[in-house]
C-alpha cells in the first residue's frame, strides 16, 4: 500500500523558500496553511523558514520523514533523492520539471532518479508534477493554491495543468474530493497503483481519472477488471487523434498506444470513458449517491412539458425504457393531480405545480415495481415552491434504495434549493440531455456489474497441432522470414481449426490443368511466392476459371505478369484453388498494440471494411460472449441474419474462428498480424479463402 504518500505523520519540502511567487514557498505555505502533521522545510542555506526550523538536508531532520516534496532543479533531484533513501523516507514526490518530457539528457536524469527510488525501496511520485492532497487530514503537499472541498470522489491526473484546471472547478462549483494526485511523467508509481489504492480508500467511492497513456497494459487490464467490481472508474483518455498523440508524446514524452485499443480496453475492463471534463464531473455526480438502477426503466416527473421532451427524447437514443407506472399507481395519482396533468411517463404535473403535487407522484413512484429510477425535472415558475420540491425529493430518496436525480432548471430561485440537494448527495443537473447521459452511464455500469463473464476464454487445440505450429513458426523465424503468406499461412491456420478450400501446387501449365481437372471446375488460380503478399497487385490472381484451355492459360499469364513487374521474385509456381461460391464474405484479422497487445478483429467484406470502415475489436483473450458481440455490434451485423428470404449465415461459426484467432496468438505473441480475408461463412459453417501472417 502506499497510504503514506496520502497520510504522512511527516513532511519534509526539499527546495522549501521564503521568497513569494517560488513553487517551494508554495507548496510549504499549503502545508502549514492545513495539515496538522509534522514540517520540515529543507534548504542548506536557511535556518529558518516561515517560523519554522529548516534542515541543510533530509538526513539532518532529527525525526523520521514518511514523505519527502522535492522542488529543486532537475540536476540536483538525485542526490536529494540519495540522501532522502540513507533518512529512511517512505515516499517522494518530485514536482521538479526537466526529465523525460523535455527529451535529452532529461531522459538519463529520469532514468538515475528511477534507479535510486527502486533500488532504495522508495515511491515516487512524478517527476514533471503538480502533487498530492488529501481533504480529509487538510493536506495540500501541491503548489495549487487551494484544497478542493472535502468529498468522496478520487481524481488522479498525468496532467499537472489540468489538474490545478479542475481543482479550480471543483472549488468553484462545490464539487468534493477526497484525495487527488497528479502524477506527471509517472517515472515509478502509475495510473494502474492509484486504481489499486483508491479502490481499497475507506474515504473514496467514486474514481476520476485523465490519462495520456498507460505504462503497463497487461497489469492495467487485471487490475481495472478488479477495481471497476468494487467501485466506478470515469476516466479521460487523451491522445484520440494522431495529433492528440504526438501532443500527448511531447507533453509528458508518454508513447500512447491507439485511441481503438484504450476504448476496448475500457470496455473489457469496465471502465465509463468520457470525452471531456465537463462530461467526467457530469457523470460522477451521477455516481455520487452509489445507487445503481436494477434496469433500463426510467421514470421522469416534471412540471414543464419542454424540458420532459428533452428528457424523453436523450433516454430513447439511450435505450433507456420511459415505461408508464403500473395501472395502480396511474389511477392513484390521477386522483390527486389536475384533470390536464399528463399521467404517463414523462409524468407532466403542470407548471403551477407544488411540492405536494410532486410528492403525490414520488410517494407513488417509489413503490412501483416497474419504476426502477426516478428523474425530477422542475423549473422555477412563479407559484413553485422550489425548496420544498428539494425537501420532497431528498425525502423520498431517503425511502428508496432506487437511483433518483433532479434536473432544477434555472439560477438564483434554484441555487439553494441544488445545494440542499447535492448536501443530502442527491445528484443534480441543469440540462436535461446531460442528466440523461450520466444516467445511461450508470445504467451502463449497473449492467456490467450484472454481467457474468464466462472464464472459457479460450478452446482447446491438440497439444500435437500446437507443436507443428511452433516448428513451422520457427522454422520461418530461423530464416529471418516475417511475412508469411498463401500456404503456410494457411497451414498454420488449418492447426487451430481453419478450414481452406481443396488446393495444390502447380509448377507448369500442365500439372495446372491436371490438378485443376482432379479438384473440379472453376478454380481459383494465385501466384505462389515467398516475396509476393499482395498478389492481385502483381497480376498474379485469376478468379473463376472453366476449363483446360482457361487454366493453361492463366498460369502462362500469372508468370509473366509477376515476372514483368517484380522481376527478382522467387517464383514457386502457381497455386490452384477450388472456387468457393455461395456464402457471405467477412473478414477476420489480429492487429498488435503496443500498449495492451493482441487485437482481434472482425467485419462483413467488400466494402464494409474498404469505405465504411465498419469492424469490430476486442483485446485477447476473447471470451465466447465477447465474440458474440463483436459479431453482433458492426453495423452491417443484420445482412448475417438473412435478408429478403436469404437463410441466416452461422455466426456461430464465425464465434469460433474469432476464439481459434485468439488462441493462436495468446500461444505464439511472436505473430504480430492475421488477415484471412475473405472469410466465407454459409448457413452452416464456413472456409477462409486467403491468409496471410506477420511474425
Amino acid at each position: 500500500m502506499i497510504d503514506f504518500i496520502f497520510n504522512p505523520s511527516s513532511i519534509a519540502v526539499v527546495g522549501a523558500s521564503p521568497e513569494e511567487k517560488k513553487v517551494g514557498n508554495a507548496v510549504l505555505k499549503n502545508l502549514i496553511n492545513g495539515y496538522t502533521g509534522k514540517i520540515y522545510p529543507v534548504n542548506p542555506s536557511r535556518t529558518e523558514i516561515l517560523s519554522l526550523p529548516c534542515y541543510p538536508s533530509v538526513s539532518a531532520i532529527p525525526d523520521r520523514v514518511d514523505l519527502a516534496i522535492i522542488v529543486i532543479p532537475a540536476k540536483a533531484v538525485a542526490e536529494a533523492l540519495k540522501d532522502c533513501a540513507r533518512a529512511g523516507v517512505k515516499g517522494v514526490v518530485v514536482i521538479t520539471a526537466g526529465f523525460k518530457e523535455v527529451g535529452g539528457d532529461g531522459v538519463a536524469r529520469e532514468k538515475e532518479i528511477v534507479e535510486i527510488v527502486r533500488t532504495s525501496g522508495m515511491k515516487m511520485v512524478g517527476p514533471n508534477c503538480l502533487g498530492v492532497m488529501n481533504t480529509k487530514n487538510m493536506m495540500n503537499a501541491s503548489f495549487a493554491a487551494e484544497l478542493p472541498p472535502a468529498g468522496r470522489v478520487a481524481f488522479f491526473s498525468q496532467s499537472g495543468a489540468l489538474g490545478v484546471a479542475i481543482i479550480d472547478w471543483a472549488i468553484e462549483n462545490n464539487f468534493g474530493f477526497s484525495k487527488f494526485v497528479s502524477f506527471g511523467n509517472k517515472a515509478d508509481l502509475n495510473e494502474t497503483d492509484f486504481l489499486e489504492y483508491f479502490a481499497k480508500d475507506p474515504d473514496t467511492d467514486v474514481i476520476l481519472g485523465y490519462i495520456e497513456d498507460v505504462v503497463d497494459g497487461k497489469r492495467f487490464l487485471q487490475v481495472a477488471k478488479e477495481v471497476t467490481k468494487i467501485k466506478p472508474v470515469i476516466l479521460i483518455k487523451s491522445g484520440a487523434t494522431e495529433a492528440g498523440a504526438r501532443a500527448a508524446s511531447s507533453h509528458t514524452g508518454a508513447l500512447a498506444g491507439s485511441d481503438r485499443a484504450f476504448t476496448e480496453a475500457f470496455r473489457k475492463t469496465g471502465i465509463i470513458r468520457v470525452s471531456g471534463i465537463q462530461e467526467l464531473f457530469d457523470t460522477a455526480e451521477m455516481f455520487i449517491s452509489k445507487r445503481i438502477p436494477k434496469g433500463r426503466r426510467l421514470l421522469i416527473i416534471t412540471n414543464a412539458g419542454g424540458p420532459g421532451i428533452i428528457a424523453a427524447d436523450a433516454a430513447d437514443s439511450l435505450k433507456i425504457r420511459l415505461d408508464p407506472m403500473t395501472r395502480n399507481s396511474i389511477d392513484a395519482i390521477a386522483e390527486k393531480l389536475p384533470p390536464t396533468a399528463s399521467l404517463y411517463n414523462p409524468v407532466d404535473i403542470i407548471g403551477d405545480a407544488t411540492s405536494e403535487r410532486y410528492k403525490v407522484v414520488l410517494d407513488q413512484a417509489i413503490k412501483d415495481e416497474v419504476v426502477e429510477g426516478i428523474c425530477v425535472i422542475l423549473t422555477p415558475q412563479a407559484m413553485t415552491d422550489v425548496d420544498n420540491v428539494a425537501d420532497a425529493v431528498i425525502s423520498s430518496a431517503d425511502k428508496t434504495d432506487k437511483p433518483v436525480f433532479a434536473i432544477f432548471i434555472g439560477g438564483q430561485r434554484v441555487k439553494n434549493a441544488v445545494n440542499k440537494l447535492k448536501q443530502s448527495r442527491i445528484p443534480s443537473f441543469s440540462d436535461p440531455a446531460v442528466a440523461i447521459n450520466a444516467y445511461g452511464k450508470l445504467i451502463e455500469f449497473g449492467e456490467l456489474k450484472k454481467k457474468k463473464v464466462s472464464d472459457s476464454a479460450q478452446i482447446e487445440i491438440p497439444s500435437e497441432n500446437y507443436e507443428k505450429a511452433k516448428q513451422i513458426l520457427q522454422n520461418l523465424q530461423s530464416q529471418g522470414i516475417s511475412e508469411i503468406g498463401g500456404e503456410e499461412a494457411m497451414e498454420i491456420l488449418a492447426l487451430y481449426g481453419f478450414s481452406f478450400p481443396e488446393r495444390a501446387l502447380a509448377k507448369t501449365p500442365m500439372e495446372a490443368v491436371a490438378i485443376a481437372e482432379r479438384i473440379g471446375y472453376p478454380v481459383v488460380m494465385k501466384v505462389s511466392s515467398p516475396h509476393i503478399l499482395h498478389k492481385t497487385d502483381v497480376g498474379g490472381v485469376k478468379l473463376n476459371l472453366n476449363n483446360d484451355k482457361a487454366v493453361y492459360n492463366a498460369f502462362v499469364e500469372i508468370t509473366t505478369n509477376v515476372k514483368r513487374v517484380m522481376p527478382e521474385a522467387y517464383i514457386e509456381g502457381v497455386m490452384i484453388y477450388e472456387m468457393v461460391t455461395g456464402g457471405k464474405e467477412v473478414i477476420l484479422g489480429v492487429s498488435y498494440d503496443r500498449t495492451f497487445g493482441h487485437m482481434i478483429m472482425f467485419g462483413l467484406g467488400g466494402i464494409y471494411v474498404e469505405v465504411l470502415k465498419d469492424v469490430s475489436f476486442r483485446i485477447a483473450p476473447v471470451t465466447e460472449e465477447e465474440a458474440f458481440e463483436m459479431i453482433n455490434e458492426i453495423k452491417a451485423s443484420r445482412i448475417l441474419d438473412g435478408v429478403r428470404g436469404e437463410k441466416p449465415y452461422d455466426k456461430k461459426d464465425i464465434a469460433s474462428c474469432i476464439r481459434k484467432l485468439s488462441k493462436l496468438v495468446t500461444d505464439f505473441p511472436v505473430i504480430k498480424e492475421i488477415d484471412i480475408n475473405p472469410y466465407m461463412v454459409f448457413n452452416n459453417g464456413g472456409i477462409g479463402l486467403d491468409a496471410r501472417i506477420i511474425i
